[in-house]
């Protein structure tokens, strides 16, 4: 008979704890996002009481909080007679903000600091769901410390509204890829239609890499994935062209003229002005006014823009980075299923900076600030490519070479941006000092080498490649660095930077609500002498209305727009005006093209001498009393 053998004695040992859900948060994470994100909002906000308000926005920005009527139009005084010759859409939380809190000009920069640190969140919590919490605390401080960044979410340029919107679009995307569903998708499109609205065509460059995407990784059958991207397409241009369509049935006499238009029609600012005239020499074209190539920046343009020795400093401190990181990706995992969700994540960064760098090296002529967004694409594929390399280091083999490699890579390229200024020699010294502890670190720990080595070794590798890049970040903490108000750049590079060496008063930012003694005294004259007109005065282009707009919410007539070369108003409805008592003063400057208009003045008005209204000396500027030859003999 067989007996059977009695069961082992269990041992009285505590049973393991459940393993920890990968999507629930280390220890380490939420304090270590919680201070990345404090040192953004730090780095953003800091000084913000003189920030650097861009002074055409600024004007309007004053006019759109004072008025119904200019706040959806983006009128650029507050009787909105013509808009801005941008879409409003960036400005209407700027305009909320001032209406609130007062014409300040922190209250106008108060949004795009919150733009500024809510893009980070964002793009951490987006880059945690595709590769990780290591990968999306590495992109956090790779887009916070990011030189083009700091500086213009320190200024009032509308570049900060669109990168956020376009970040919450790639989060919305990268989950329709994920999950297959509608919804995430349509929701891709309404954010690229509010990005739209902010920077008008720029938005859509991210539209074909999107579709792509969701194209070839998203699961379904390939007539239902083409069928939801045709949906999601028809949502983004519905709404992106909202506005321009409503502005376009309103009656002409209802609404502000389209500023740089020649036919008023909002279709020619979006898709004329600010669309094809950047990319050829026909500055007509759709309708624009013309001129419109002249009043362009010029440079930054060509197949090195964004490593020359301006732009290359704002952007491209981790551009051999990212561009490995898709690289190696791609090569890495090309025998994964269709749908894998981490190349996809590759590809969606990599054809967001890929198509963004092509568009601005063919543009006639753009500003370094321009590049702006790439900083979410090219700090997603650093934090996604470092933590892919080290997944490849924890492996073993000769792929563990690369995570060490790519770190002195990286610095070594630092060397090279700052090297045509040396403006961070310190900090290059420590980068490499740091640099070289952590690939000697990585590079000296074997397959058993603890966890808490390597880790040490990688975050001394992580601080090497962002010392300086931060260090030139930091600087535009100091006007000198920061570059001008129009076009903020970081560190000692642009024009502007050169001028302001030579002179100081170039450092003067304009304010919101703080006129200087010649604009009062200005203003106190125009004010005493009006007689029930509509408008406070007219000007030659928005050029001398504007640091009168800052100061005061008027009605001002702005002859000519930005450019000064937008047909408006037309010498009969100028007449018409003044005729009927409408207007009586226009401020003209030989720092603007001449016009029909302005010829009209100069023959029919009364020029006024500058001491009658509290200027010693008449500038580039003078005053004419358009009072009709009856009012004159009474």
């Amino acid at each position: 008979m067989r007996t059977v053998p009695a069961a082992p004695a269990v041992r009285s040992t505590p049973s393991p704890s459940p393993r920890r859900d990968p999507h629930d948060p280390a220890r380490w994470e939420r304090p270590a996002l919680a201070a990345v994100l404090g040192v953004a909002a730090l780095l953003y906000a800091w000084g913000m009481g003189n920030a650097a308000l861009h002074p055409y926005y600024g004007a309007a920005v004053r006019s759109m909080a004072a008025s119904g009527r200019a706040f959806f139009f983006g009128g650029l005084d507050a009787s909105g007679s013509i808009t801005l010759d941008k879409l409003p859409g960036a400005f209407w939380p700027d305009a909320v903000s001032v209406g609130i809190f007062g014409p300040h000009t922190w209250a106008v920069a108060l949004p795009h600091v919150v733009e500024g640190v809510l893009a980070v969140w964002l793009l951490h919590r987006i880059v945690r769901a595709w590769a990780g919490p290591f990968a999306a605390l590495t992109a956090a401080l790779v887009l916070t410390f990011t030189p083009v960044t700091v500086v213009l979410n320190r200024a009032t340029i509308p570049d900060t509204a669109l990168t956020l919107l376009l970040v919450a679009a790639a989060g919305a995307l990268q989950k329709a890829v994920r999950t297959g569903r509608l919804l995430p998708l349509v929701t891709c499109g309404v954010w690229v239609g509010l990005a739209f609205q902010t920077k008008m065509l720029q938005a859509w460059l991210v539209l074909p890499v999107f579709a792509g995407v969701f194209l070839l990784a998203a699961p379904g059958s390939p007539v239902r994935r083409a069928g939801r991207v045709l949906l999601s397409g028809a949502v983004a241009l519905a709404v992106s062209c909202s506005w321009a369509l409503i502005a376009w049935l309103t009656p002409t006499d209802s609404r502000p003229y389209i500023d740089a238009t020649s036919n008023n029609n909002p279709f020619s600012l979006v898709f004329g002005y600010n669309g094809l005239s950047r990319f050829g020499d026909d500055a007509t074209a759709f309708g624009a006014v013309p001129a419109t190539a002249a009043s362009r920046t010029t440079g930054n343009t060509g197949w090195g823009m964004l490593v020359n020795h301006v732009v290359g400093p704002q952007i491209a401190w981790f551009l051999p980075l990212a561009a490995l990181a898709v690289v190696t990706a791609l090569v890495w995992r090309a025998r994964e299923p269709r749908t894998d969700p981490l190349r996809a994540g590759f590809l969606l960064w990599g054809g967001w900076l890929a198509v963004h760098a092509v568009v601005f090296s063919v543009s006639n002529g753009n500003h370094a600030y321009y590049t702006a967004a790439l900083a979410p694409a090219i700090a997603a594929l650093a934090g996604g490519g470092l933590a892919l390399l080290r997944t490849a280091y924890g492996t073993g083999g000769r792929r563990r070479l690369w995570l060490p490699g790519a770190i002195g890579l990286t610095v070594a390229w630092a060397l090279v941006l700052d090297g045509p200024t040396w403006f961070a020699p310190g900090l290059l010294v420590f980068a490499v000092f740091f640099a070289a502890c952590g690939v000697f670190g990585l590079w000296s720990s074997g397959p058993r080498a603890s966890r808490r080595r390597v880790n040490g070794s990688l975050a001394t590798g992580v601080a090497a490649m962002l010392l300086v890049p931060a260090g030139w970040a930091v600087s535009s903490l100091d006007p000198l660095y920061a570059g001008a108000a129009t076009s903020p750049t970081a560190g000692p590079v642009g024009e502007f930077h050169h001028r302001a060496l030579r002179d100081p008063a170039a450092l003067r930012r304009a304010a919101l609500g703080r006129p200087s003694g010649r604009d009062t005294a200005l203003l106190d004259y125009l004010v005493e002498h009006r007689a029930g007109e509509k408008y406070l005065l007219a000007t030659q282009a928005a050029y001398p209305a504007e640091r009168l707009l800052r100061a005061q919410a008027q009605p001002v007539l702005v002859m000519g727009g930005f450019t000064g070369r937008t047909p408006f108003p037309g010498v009969p409805r100028l007449s018409d005006l003044i005729a009927t008592h409408q207007l009586r003063y226009v401020l003209l400057t030989h720092l603007r093209p001449t016009t029909p208009a302005t010829t009209w003045v100069k023959s029919h008005c009364e020029r006024i001498r500058s001491s009658d209204y509290g200027w010693r000396a008449k500038g580039n500027f003078g005053l004419y009393d358009c009072r009709t030859p009856a009012d004159r003999r009474g």
